[in-house]
């Protein structure tokens, strides 16, 4: 009976311990105090598909208070974006990001739900799908987009969201046929990224 006895106030014990410890760390998915609380912050990210259509994708984020500021630098490799456009798009052509810069600047609107603007120096290569002519065109490509990070622990997240591009007419001349840029894209993001450095 006393070992029985000895075990329950253990087991309290254990308990009442675990419960303290739970709730000024919280959980490893919900973690105390909570990721979208932090002051100041530096991660990286990746637009991880590009890689699958042999591009990449790497941006460097520093966020102050519901501030965060980021750079990025995309190639789409095979990636067509075409589809995307929302106006004037063709069936004809394929469009294809080339090594590009792009400058973000969001606000979390509520815990990680981020709101940002940007502006995109792309290089697209536009690629006539009759003859598989290639020519590149420049496009200072400028808008918003809505994202949420998904935290996974304290350091990983993945942050799905969607971006509309704007832009001004460009036309490209292939001997007889024109191509004309679409004037605005649509596309959806999925980030991969890591939280290196933060304080609450």
């Amino acid at each position: 009976m006393k070992h029985f006895a000895l075990l329950v106030v253990f087991s309290l014990c254990a308990c009442a311990l675990f419960a303290q410890q739970t709730a000024t760390e919280g959980t490893f998915l919900r973690p105390i105090p909570r990721n979208y609380e932090v002051k100041k912050a530096f991660e990286i990210e990746s637009l991880v598909p590009m890689f699958l259509t042999g591009g990449y994708h790497f941006a460097v984020c520093y966020r102050i208070n519901k501030f965060r500021l980021r750079v990025s630098v995309i190639n789409g490799g095979t990636y067509n974006a075409e589809p995307a456009g929302l106006t004037n798009n063709s069936a004809n052509f394929k469009r294809y990001y080339r090594t590009s810069p792009g400058f973000f600047f969001g606000y979390n609107l509520w815990k990680n739900l981020e709101l940002y603007t940007f502006l995109e120096l792309h290089t697209f290569g536009i690629e006539q799908k009759s003859t598989g002519i290639q020519k590149n065109t420049r496009s200072n490509d400028y808008g918003g987009g809505l994202s949420y990070q998904f935290f996974i622990g304290r350091y990983f997240y993945i942050q799905p969201g969607v971006h509309l591009y704007v832009r001004k007419d460009k036309t490209v001349n292939f001997s007889e046929v024109a191509y004309q840029i679409p004037n605005m894209d649509l596309a959806p993001v999925i980030r991969l990224g890591v939280r290196l450095w933060k304080k609450y």
